[in-house]
Order: C-alpha cells, then structure tokens, then sequence
C-alpha cells in the first residue's frame, strides 16, 4: 500500500519552493500525494494562485478558505482559529500517513496543531532558520516542536533544531527546496519575457518585494515610503513590484505600490508572477530588493545581488551577494550604490548559496520512502548533556 503524505500549501512563494518535490512524490511508485491548498492562494486580492498550482496539473485534495475581509493581527489570529478546526476536517476526512509542511507562516502553524491532536506524524521543511523581524520566528520553532522529522538547509540550522531538544536521528540536512526548483525551470529570455509580462526592460532593472514587518505593528508603510522614496530616485530603472503576503498591514503595503505605479511610468507591479517569470525575472534584474526571503534563498544561486532591508531576515545564513541596509531612505540609496558598483559586479560571479547546490527534492524524497513511521509521535526530549555521558 502506497504511503500517503499530505501536503499543504498557503502561499505562491511556498509553492514555488514545494511544486518540485510534489511531482517528485507524484511519480514515486511507493507514494501518494494529497494537497491542501489555503490561505492567499484563494484570494483574488492576491493573485488567485491557485490557479497556477491547477495548471500544473496537480489535483487539490482540499480548498481551505481562512482569510476575511481584514489584515489586521486580530483578523490574522481568527484566520488561524479557523484554519485549526478546517484543517482538522481534512486531516481527519484524508487519513494521510504523514503530514508535510514547510516553513513557518501561520497557516503552517495551525495545520502542525491540528496533526498534532489526531495524532498525525509531522514531516518540516526548512526548520531552524531564525527571522528575528517577523512573528513567523516563533511560528518556525514551536511547528518544529510538534514536527517528528526535520529536513533542514543547513548544518547550522540542524543544530538549533537538536538544541530545540529533538533527536539527531530525525533530523537530516538536505539543502534548501529553493535550489532545486531553480534546476528545474525553463528560464524565458528578455525578449519573451517582455512579451508576456507587457513592458521593456530598461538599462537598469530592479525586482522589489517587500512584506510587512510584523513584529513592528504600524512601521510597514513608513518603511517602505522610505523605500519608495529612494526608488524614485533612480535613473532610467525598471521598477518591477509583486505584492507582498497575506500578513498584517499589507494591504496598507499594496495601496503604496499602486499608487506608486500609476505616478511612475518606470513601474510595474504583479499580485503574482508564477514561478518561472519570476526565476525567470531574476536572471534578467541587476539585483531584488526588499526583505524577502527569496532573496536569500534562492537569489543568490542567479549570481544576482539582494538589498535585504531592516531585520525581518536577521539570523538567516546570508551569501555574500547580500547586502544588508535599515529601513532608511538613505541607507537604501547607499545600498544601490553598492549593488551598481563594479567591485561588488565582479565578485558576485564567486558568490555561493548557503543553501547548497541542489539535491534536497532526491533526499527528502528517499526519506519519506524509507524512514518508519510507527510510534514516532510519541518522542522524548533530546537534552544535549546525553552527547557527552
């Protein structure tokens, strides 16, 4: 009988990183794939995505829809509470072996609690990171608490997860998702992206995606005028805009980029690129700029600079083609400067990805096939004294 493992997707940018491994799943003759799909993937407001998951071609086992009409922290926390009960449902209607879940929004978070109380083994991607700025930090870490199996980027971050108390046995470095969906995308060219995207690239060009700091209620907006303005500086520059998550205050964050865009004949903005136009996006940018994670993750395999603004990033592993500015004005201009200089150009060509260099979809694959699943619900805290009795 095949194992089921469930997975759950709530954002275009998880997707991106989980569409690999999905069809990997898909195809292994020992495994079965079920797919929740929820949070801003069934939000006009944010692109609708889950339409491109449909023309992928994976079949969705389950629409959860928890988001209002709000972005407000106490709509964001209802979202959460109604999320735990929908994902109860499905969980408990699929029966699924394993539940596999990445990262640490909190819809993640509300799909660990309910697999917990059934009872369900929780298998979690890209653990022990740290991202000091948002909320999502505490979110990553208690999911690593109720997870059974850990697949980590980093050696690094394996360590924070033993520390966490769970058992070196259930904890495998595999790399970062990111790199591999690299591998596997077509990459359109210039010309063919100008066409389908509807704008020219000019002799410079920048990607901007920024998301609400979330842990500093009310200082999104300011932050990023502060980014605008230091943008509207710039000189026969393609602005490309995509708008940021479902989190509090992002609303406030889009109105921004559409007002922008519409005084700003160097602007354009997207709800959602798709995966391929937006790795495709970035191999033709001079840089990405914003505080997105990708511009850790998945960035720096391009040969690509990142800005990477204000501390909603702090404690990741960063590369060397990362620059880190504040939520200034004029340390955002600073930065640019930096990224347009020819010294930092030339020495982006021997910049590596902390995240490794492909290979995680194969490994945690071979796990999920491999790894026993009786009684690893029930698991004792691993104290790090124990190493040296």
């Amino acid at each position: 009988m095949k194992r089921k493992i469930c997975i759950v997707t709530s954002t275009r940018a998880e997707y991106g990183l989980l569409s690999g491994l999905l069809h990997s799943i898909a195809l292994d003759p020992d495994l079965e794939y079920q797919l929740i799909v929820t949070g801003s993937h069934l939000s006009q407001a944010f692109g609708l995505t889950v339409s491109e998951i449909m023309n992928d071609g994976f079949i969705i086992s389950e629409k959860l829809e928890i988001l209002g009409e709000t972005d407000s922290k106490i709509a964001t926390a209802q979202a959460a509470g109604i999320a735990v009960s929908k994902f109860a449902e499905s969980f408990e209607k699929l029966r699924p072996d394993l539940i596999l879940i990445l990262g640490d929004r909190y819809e993640i978070l509300s799909a660990a609690f309910a697999a917990s109380i059934l009872s369900v083994p929780i298998a979690h991607i890209h653990g022990g990171e740290s991202t000091v700025g948002a909320f999502d930090e505490v979110f990553r870490h208690a999911i690593t608490k109720m997870s059974h199996i850990h697949f980590v980027a980093a050696q690094e971050y394996a360590n924070r997860v033993i520390q966490m108390g769970e058992n070196p046995k259930n904890v495998y470095v595999t790399g970062g998702l990111g790199v591999d969906a690299i591998s596997k995308v077509s990459l359109l060219s210039r010309i063919e992206l100008e066409q389908k995207l509807g704008f020219e690239f000019k002799q410079k060009n920048l990607l901007i995606t920024y998301h609400p700091v979330t842990l500093d209620f009310s200082a999104a907006k300011q932050q990023f005028r502060e980014l605008l303005s230091a943008l509207s500086e710039l000189q026969d520059t393609q602005l490309i805009f995509t708008y940021p998550n479902s989190d509090p205050e992002s609303r406030d964050i889009i109105f921004e980029i559409e007002l922008f865009v519409e005084q700003n004949e160097n602007a354009v903005a997207f709800k959602s690129l798709g995966k391929i136009n937006y790795y495709s996006c970035i191999s033709h940018v001079d840089g990405v700029v914003g505080n997105s994670s990708s511009g850790l993750l998945e960035v720096p395999s391009f040969k690509r600079g990142t800005i990477n603004i204000g501390n909603r990033q702090n404690g990741r592993l960063k590369s060397a083609s990362v620059i880190d500015c504040i939520p200034t004005k004029y340390s955002i201009l600073n930065a640019l400067n930096e990224l347009y200089s020819k010294i930092f150009q030339d020495n982006l060509e021997f910049a590596t990805n902390p995240y490794g260099t492909g290979g995680a979809i194969n490994k945690i694959v071979e796990i999920l096939n491999d790894i026993t699943l009786e009684g690893i619900v029930i698991k004792e805290f691993y104290d790090l004294e124990s190493e040296d009795k």
